[in-house]
């Protein structure tokens, strides 16, 4: 479903150009920083700054996004763990920074992707680096991972 919100926070993260899926109350985006690979972004899309503020269709909702997300982030990229932080100090919109954790590197379209952070946080000073075409090429992929999920 795509209801083309875009906040703030939303932009800030490459809005439209990362959006990998939205429904109704969340959409879900490429981080463009990758820390791990597929380091995505979830964001409501009601304007509230608390998470107890949202509505509880986005609460409903949520289940329904993660269970996606989930699935098509482990089909995509055989992630090890997986982390919803939700930091907010600078971006004001609900929103969860969803972080693959891996023990070991992982190889995608010819770059390898480390996890500075394993075992323990992850450590949003160590970016992969990647570029426009190489996060459009991430997007692809989780796409067709997720609609096949």
């Amino acid at each position: 479903m795509s209801v083309e919100i875009f906040n703030g926070t939303m932009q800030k993260f490459g809005a439209p150009d990362t959006v990998i899926c939205q429904f109704q109350h969340w959409s879900v985006q490429l981080r463009p920083a990758q820390i791990t690979l597929g380091a995505l972004i979830l964001i409501a899309h009601e304007p509230v700054t608390g998470f107890a503020a949202l509505s509880s269709a986005s609460f409903a909702e949520l289940q329904i996004v993660t269970g996606k997300l989930e699935s098509a982030l482990k089909k995509a990229f055989q992630y090890d763990k997986l982390n919803y932080l939700m930091l907010m100090m600078v971006d004001p919109d609900v929103h969860f920074h969803v972080i693959p954790r891996y023990a070991q590197a992982r190889e995608f379209s010819g770059k390898t992707f480390y996890d500075a952070g394993w075992p323990g946080v992850p450590d949003f000073s160590k970016i992969n680096e990647t570029d426009s075409h190489l996060n459009q090429q991430i997007i692809r992929h989780l796409i067709s991972c997720w609609e096949s999920s």
